[in-house]
């Protein structure tokens, strides 16, 4: 897929904004979805009788899917408008999240799950490609903080109104209610966003396979998909499993556990705003570094919180949040940023089935990692911090190899 870059769109400010505020509600459901699925976990492995490995399958087989979609996508994914094909893959996302609401049986979540990555995947690699092509490099920082705001109001508000309406109706009520937002941001995104067909008038552009082949050719691009890989893997060897290990080891209440998403939703949904700023002001790397190195300490800490007073346990899952949502801010503008103008579109599809694919290894090594013992209390979970924290180590020190399309030639290991 590529960008007309040599031509790019113009929006007024107050477009700008409407458009990012569309990207990010498209971004809160798909995202939401994805995440509602790892606080009812422990519903899940009691209502279908299955292990934490298969509980890793569930998840994991969502990322796996949306990391085929993107590669099947990137060879079909540029002969279409951004508006259109968006609206299209974003009523099949919801058609499909709402197949997993009305799934009855732990086989038919799982295939209504593969259905979601699939059209999911894509939403995100033509979000992030929107952004990139729209907003000019020294505000992608700031443009990326506001789209991601969309983690933060799925934690703070999507989670917990999920979680009761699991508990007060039944663990189907979360995924229908999703589908309905969707629905009507659907309508929403349909009246709002511009039509984004500049790419589609650009002469000469290459083949799907040969576009592809550029990408996969570029050593920058190489380095990219390294980065991208590594900065999705840290943190979802865990994250899957926070809810199962705060229940059953830390002891925390299935009525206090969407207090760990509300508490550390409202403090990112500050805070990203702020690390946006500060990508663009202090630069891309280097404010990378500072926050996957902050990540470190609460990532290890979520994994040892057992014994502890909520409020404590509060304070860890808060930090976590706010410094692993808070690094992808600066690690997506860096990674857009690394693509060749020219071929952004396609490289960012591929780059979304990297994550995706990332992301389902991630839980499925998690899951493979921890255990039971004959009480039923997680073991091994901090084990799998470790693995999450090296790969975070790789992530930072690989930031540092990349060209950054836009930056000041002096300062572009800074940028």
């Amino acid at each position: 897929m590529s960008s007309n870059l040599s031509a790019p769109i113009t929006l007024t400010p107050r477009r700008e904004l409407w458009l990012l505020l569309t990207l990010a509600g498209i971004q809160f459901t798909h995202i939401l979805d994805f995440m509602i699925m790892m606080p009812l976990g422990p519903q899940f492995t009691a209502l279908f009788q299955i292990s934490d490995a298969k509980f890793g399958v569930l998840v994991s087989s969502y990322t796996l899917a949306a990391g085929l979609s993107g590669l099947l996508a990137s060879t079909y994914i540029d002969k279409f408008g951004r508006k259109r094909l968006l609206l299209v893959l974003y009523v099949l996302f919801a058609l499909a999240t709402l197949a997993c609401g009305l799934a009855p049986t732990y086989d038919a979540l799982l295939m209504a799950r593969i259905a979601a990555g699939v059209f999911g995947g894509v939403l995100s690699a033509l979000s992030q490609t929107i952004v990139a092509d729209v907003i000019p490099f020294e505000r992608r920082g700031r443009a990326m903080g506001i789209v991601m705001t969309s983690f933060s109001v799925s934690t703070v508000a999507g989670v917990p109104i999920s979680l009761f309406l699991a508990a007060h109706l039944n663990w189907h009520a979360p995924f229908i209610a999703i589908a309905a937002v969707s629905a009507l941001f659907a309508v929403f995104a349909a009246i709002t966003l511009p039509v984004l067909t500049d790419h589609l008038k650009q002469a000469n552009r290459p083949s799907a396979l040969g576009g592809i082949r550029q990408v996969l050719a570029d050593p920058n691009h190489q380095k990219a998909f390294v980065f991208s890989g590594l900065l999705m893997f840290a943190g979802f060897t865990i994250i899957p499993y926070i809810t199962i290990y705060m229940q059953t080891n830390a002891g925390v209440p299935a009525a206090q556990v969407p207090y760990i998403y509300l508490c550390g939703g409202v403090v990112t949904l500050f805070t990203a705003r702020v690390f946006g700023k500060m990508t663009d002001a202090v630069g891309k790397v280097t404010t990378f570094r500072r926050l996957a190195v902050a990540t470190l300490f609460p990532m290890v800490g979520i994994t040892l919180a057992s014994g502890l007073p909520l409020w404590a346990i509060l304070c860890i899952t808060t930090a976590f949040f706010m410094c692993m949502s808070g690094r992808m801010i600066p690690g997506m503008a860096i990674v857009t940023s690394a693509a060749n103008p020219q071929l952004r579109g396609t490289f960012m599809t591929l780059n979304s089935s990297v994550q995706s694919a990332a992301m389902g290894v991630a839980a499925f090594v998690g899951g493979s990692i921890i255990s039971r013992d004959a009480q039923g209390l997680v073991q091994n979970y901090w084990v799998a911090a470790l693995v999450g924290c090296t790969a975070s180590l790789l992530a930072m020190w690989m930031a540092g190899k990349l060209v950054l399309n836009g930056a000041v030639p002096t300062q572009t290991l800074q940028k």
